[in-house]
């Protein structure tokens, strides 16, 4: 990939909702964790056969039991001691064809009487007569439109004789319900902590393998990527694609095998009525279409401006000083309100579309609901259809447009990732520096000595800013890069550690290529010394050491010594454990610089770097720093670039760049000689002297 591709526009294409590849991709680094997710769709799919279960056993408890006594009963001669009615048994039937109808009763209800009428056999529930005296005087019959049946009331504990079946089928279902719902509750725990645990064990893998690879890129990706965006790449496109990996990935199946569950299981109770609530998926489905073409671009506004307010967050915190030394609070405040502005209406505009897709969702489920009352409660009432298959429709109705709902934001989800997904594999595949060399992993060996070669470079295309530059560099002495600024001399620093690599000829240390050594070896031999001093959060110690183990605790205050930094360290109330806040903000520019030199002393590298790192130092601490410098270029290779020509006037060797050329060579006292650009410049910072 080219340098100008590195940088990543904010209007990137997110119109793209699924992409195989894309998807193969992300599956790869799911694929360690196939066993985990293979156990969460077991996991799963049981979890979807309890609540599938729920509506079938109320049903059987509603039209087998509740309402059970509808069927007919066959009597037999009591035993005895047996608890019986007349002396009979009753023992319910399915069909009484096959009877004797002397033997067969039935148990009927007149408000809240219940009766026993023999000879009679119930259709359903509704009855079909009434209760009324016998003529002839010898009790109740049951008056029906043909014939007559001897009836006779039934007190509370024969009623329970005849219904002890019913109520101990109701408890054992009663029981087995309550046992469905804590299996579901304890498989679908297990199986959303897997997921959960999987998903983030991925997303902290994706998160480590991004931040690492950001750390290899090359300096020109960071030209032109503003941290903000990538802080977003980093954060919130991996919590985007957690997201898939938690809800999309695995409960998408759920969501489906519970739709098909339930249009199965309907149109087995009763397909007349499983066809009406099937006849309207066409129109959810429009719905749906309507709602995913709106939503794409609306989602696509949200993700740029979010990426734009972390931008303008990050940038705007990281310039707070400069912001209010001009006194720019209101201009910059005005500027985050617009793009805030932005994010918000386009949030705005996703909340409305939601708010209109879900309950027009949840209309179409209560008018299909209500034509299922319609027809299934008069069906009900009349006797042709039982009570507990209308409720068991209720209720799969209900669970029948949650999947609905929920797919509706698995594809906001979807397309969440797939977006996320395509930037965060765009930073991944912008490629690293180049290949580190493989000569020499031990930064010891190196002795420092260095050559610049008929060196060309440019940061963009052919705008060279060095041209054809070649000097020598002794082990153990000192140079001193000198010329106006855009002369190109950070940039001979940035090509001796190989932040930027050249166009045109070579740079060779101890005679090798720095394109043949080992890029740790390299770097590990140096120690840089800017003139805006980075410090991170941590102690004064830390910062020193820099994470690198092998630095002791002695090491760092004899260090700290050698460069005069021990005097303000120990003056701190935490001494070398003091907490160093952002930046270094409660250090002065001098005390930041001393740090910088004591860190770059524990190191010990035969190769110091110094780029204008006494620029920002008061004449106090430059005495300071000057006392140490002696101390510490002994026996390195030193590299000084300095616009303070009385900092490098005892350096070995003096280079003048001009335009990305050099000019002159020499030490002090020869290049006053000469009289040419660096006497022109040695005269304009002491002409006032």
């Amino acid at each position: 990939m080219s340098e100008e591709n590195l940088g990543f526009n904010e209007d990137e294409n997110f119109e793209k909702t699924y992409d195989s590849k894309l998807m193969k991709r992300l599956l790869t680094y799911a694929k360690p964790y196939r066993i985990h997710f293979a156990i969460a769709i077991l996991l799963l799919f049981a979890t979807t056969l309890t609540d599938l279960s729920g509506p079938l056993i109320m049903k059987k408890v509603i039209d087998d039991y509740l309402y059970g006594y509808s069927k007919p009963l066959v009597a037999t001669v009591a035993a005895p001691k047996e608890p019986s009615i007349d002396g009979k048994t009753f023992k319910r039937i399915d069909n009484a064809a096959n009877e004797n109808i002397e033997n067969i009763y039935s148990m009927v209800y007149v408000g809240k009487k219940a009766y026993l009428v023999k000879g009679y056999t119930q259709t359903s529930v509704k009855l079909e007569g009434s209760i009324k005296t016998d003529p002839s005087g010898k009790g109740l019959i049951l008056k029906t439109k043909n014939s007559g049946y001897p009836a006779r009331p039934l007190n509370k504990s024969e009623i329970k004789l005849l219904r002890h079946s019913d109520i101990s089928s109701v408890q054992l279902l009663g029981i087995l319900f309550i046992g469905i719902i804590i299996l579901g509750f304890i498989l679908n725990y297990l199986q959303i902590s897997l997921l959960s645990y999987t998903s983030q064990t991925i997303i902290f893998n994706m998160r480590m393998q991004i931040f690492g690879h950001i750390q290899k890129l090359p300096l020109s990706f960071f030209d032109k990527n503003p941290v903000g965006r990538l802080v977003t790449r980093v954060i919130s496109d991996t919590e985007n694609l957690n997201d898939m990996y938690t809800n999309v990935l695995v409960n998408l199946l759920k969501d489906i095998s519970l739709l098909l569950g339930i249009s199965i299981i309907m149109l087995k109770l009763n397909y007349k009525l499983a066809l009406i609530v099937l006849a309207v998926l066409p129109i959810v489905a429009v719905a749906a279409g309507v709602f995913r073409i709106k939503v794409r671009a609306i989602y696509r506004t949200v993700r740029v401006t979010l990426a734009r307010i972390n931008s303008a967050m990050s940038e705007n915190l990281s310039g707070m000083k400069i912001i209010q030394i001009f006194g720019k609070e209101k201009e910059n405040f005005n500027q985050f309100q617009e793009i805030n502005t932005s994010y918000y209406k386009a949030g705005i505009r996703e909340v409305v579309a939601f708010g209109l897709f879900r309950p027009l969702n949840d209309l179409i489920a209560a008018i299909c609901l209500s034509a299922i009352l319609w027809f299934a409660g008069g069906d009900v009432l009349s006797g042709a259809l039982q009570f507990g298959v209308m409720f068991a429709f209720v209720n799969y109705i209900t669970m029948f447009f949650q999947p609905i709902n929920d797919l509706s934001e698995k594809y906001n989800i979807l397309q969440s990732s797939m977006a996320s997904s395509e930037r965060i594999f765009l930073i991944l595949d912008t490629p690293s520096e180049e290949a580190s060399g493989s000569y020499l992993r031990d930064c010891k060996t190196l002795n420092g000595d260095i050559e610049f070669k008929n060196v060309w470079f440019a940061y963009n295309n052919e705008e060279w800013v060095l041209r054809d530059v070649s000097f020598h560099v002794p082990k153990g002495q000192t140079i001193a890069i000198v010329g106006a600024t855009g002369a190109g001399k950070t940039s001979i620093i940035n090509l001796i550690n190989r932040l930027y690599e050249i166009q045109k000829g070579d740079i060779l240390i101890d005679g090798i290529s720095v394109r043949d050594i080992d890029k740790k070896t390299l770097r590990q031999s140096m120690a840089v010394v800017l003139q805006d001093v980075f410090l991170f959060g941590g102690t004064i110690k830390d910062n020193i050491r820099l994470n690198n183990k092998s630095i002791t605790d002695d090491k760092i205050v004899a260090a700290s010594k050698h460069v005069n930094a021990d005097k303000f360290i120990e003056k701190l109330d935490e001494g070398y454990d003091e907490e160093v806040r952002e930046r270094g903000s409660t250090l002065s520019a001098g005390q930041r610089q001393l740090l910088a030199f004591a860190r770059a002393l524990a190191f010990d590298p035969s190769i110091l770097i110094l780029d204008e790192a006494t620029a920002n130092i008061d004449t106090e601490t430059e005495a300071l720093i000057q006392d140490a410098l002696g101390k510490i270029t002994k026996n390195r290779t030193t590299i000084v670039i300095a616009h303070r020509l009385s900092t490098i006037q005892h350096s070995d060797k003096i280079i003048v760049l001009h335009k990305g050329k050099i000019r002159e060579i020499g030490n002090h006292h020869e290049l006053l000689a000469k009289k040419g650009m660096y006497y022109n410049l040695y005269n304009l910072q002491y002409m006032d002297t």
